[in-house]
């Protein structure tokens, strides 16, 4: 009996494989959340227009299809996922083994309570004592419960050792670029880079980013992650600054 949902995993991996130079840095794209997972989620209307239910997991896959287009032509890129589908952290993780991924760039957007919050931001995988970004955390990693929550801490601590210098370095790179892309055009608040403990950063166990490319919750945010100029312009940013760290970046470890 073919099993269905890892045949759909497995056929765009072996697709990817073959059609790769064989030497070439490999980059795992992940967008947030799918399927069951609508993530963060807000309802939007233009001026005399009807309202538009608008799920974070569906602008996260429209954006890292994006990178994945500007890198393909020099790395080996893949993604999580290229279909509206669950995946839990462990099974993006995973891949992330599988094929061997260099490094591990995660793509979200981000939401508040109210519409105040605005502006986007880059994070990689640190310690930090920061109250506004545990909420963000608490968010991202609500997946873990238990037992499962000491593990994720523990192997956090032992990956941070590991690869915090280049997930820093890594997010310098692609957060400097974003910002040149992207927040004169737009008009947008740079919110800066930021350490986080966000689980599937440290299940990745690799040089490894989570990006927010702006507020879903915010109308001003939102109309401008929607439209596609901004999409293009953002996923360049990414590009540029992932081209930035392989030039002078050798090859890591990993475990």
């Amino acid at each position: 009996m073919i099993n269905v949902r890892k045949t759909l995993f497995t056929i765009p991996l072996l697709l990817g494989l073959l059609s790769r130079p064989a030497l070439a840095q490999v980059i795992l794209i992940d967008p947030g959340h799918g399927g069951e997972d609508c993530g963060a989620k807000t309802a939007y209307s233009k001026p005399k227009a009807n309202s538009q239910f608008i799920c974070e997991k569906d602008l996260a896959l429209r954006i890292a299809k994006k990178i994945q287009q500007k890198l393909k032509k020099n790395y080996q890129v893949y993604l999580t996922r290229s279909l509206d589908r669950t995946l839990s952290l462990e099974e993006r993780a995973e891949l992330a083994d599988k094929i061997k991924a260099d490094i591990f760039v995660s793509v979200h957007l981000n939401s508040a309570h109210t519409k105040s919050g605005h502006g986007y931001e880059t994070y990689y995988l640190d310690n930090h004592k920061d109250e506004a970004v545990k909420k963000i955390e608490s968010i991202e990693n609500r997946d873990a419960k238990g037992d499962e929550m000491i593990i994720n801490q523990i192997l956090a601590d032992l990956v941070i050792q590991r690869t915090a210098p280049s997930s820093k370095r890594l997010a310098t790179l692609i957060h400097s670029n974003i910002t040149t892309r992207v927040k004169t055009k737009f008009n947008l608040t740079d919110r800066g880079i930021k350490p986080a403990l966000f689980y599937v950063l440290a299940l990745s166990k690799r040089p490894s980013v989570l990006l927010e490319a702006g507020f879903i919750s915010n109308d001003k945010d939102i109309e401008k992650i929607l439209s596609e100029s901004f999409q293009n312009r953002y996923a360049d940013g990414v590009a540029r600054g992932i081209r930035q760290y392989f030039k002078k970046k050798k090859k890591l470890p990993i475990f």
